[in-house]
């Protein structure tokens, strides 16, 4: 059932992804192409306030050209774990900090033809402070309750991938069908 490898090469090389077409046999033993982006990997951060509301973000995306309701969430850079990553981007984009992390998996949003698969966290225990955003990033934050979040993706108004994953994930967790692993803050030093 596997597809094997038989070479290939870059199309195209950006600042972080690139574009590939590589040659494949497959398992009848037939030659095909697969063209595909490269990407780093990236975490998601489902933001949960002692009050049960969540953290959100509305930003422009360029590719869509629509402003978009999405959970934190931002690339690994070479070498980050993926807690740290998390704790990083939860920080820049939002200001807030958490006394505890749950990692509840990996979103492969694209897997046709993108290599990035995405870490899904959950943090609690929010402490905020200031927002550390990036040159020519825009972010308007908003605090939503689940309930909110969810009228709104039934009403179609949610369309970002990842954020739905992290909302149907958090309605397992809160039902008691998905556990979450949580752990200290700290552990981003060790791994």
């Amino acid at each position: 059932m596997r597809e094997h490898g038989q070479g290939g090469r870059v199309l195209a090389r950006g600042s972080f992804l690139e574009v590939r077409r590589d040659d494949v046999r497959l398992p009848d033993g037939a030659s095909a192409t697969r063209e595909y982006v490269v990407h780093p990997g990236a975490v998601m951060i489902v933001p949960l306030l002692d009050d049960g509301r969540l953290v959100l973000e509305r930003q422009f995306r360029y590719p869509v050209a629509r402003v978009l309701l999405e959970f934190p969430a931002g690339k690994i850079d070479a070498g980050e774990a993926t807690l740290a990553c998390a704790q990083r981007e939860l920080l820049e984009e939002t200001g807030y900090r958490a006394r505890e992390w749950a990692c509840a998996g990996v979103l492969h949003n694209a897997p046709a033809y993108s290599t990035e698969g995405i870490e899904i966290w959950f943090a609690r225990g929010l402490s905020a402070g200031d927002r550390r955003l990036d040159d020519g990033e825009f972010i308007e934050l908003c605090l939503l309750t689940e309930g909110e979040l969810e009228r709104r993706a039934a009403a179609g108004e949610l369309s970002d991938m990842k954020t739905l994953m992290g909302l149907m994930w958090l309605q397992k967790w809160r039902a008691g069908l998905w556990p979450l692993q949580w752990v200290g803050a700290d552990r981003a030093s060790t791994g």
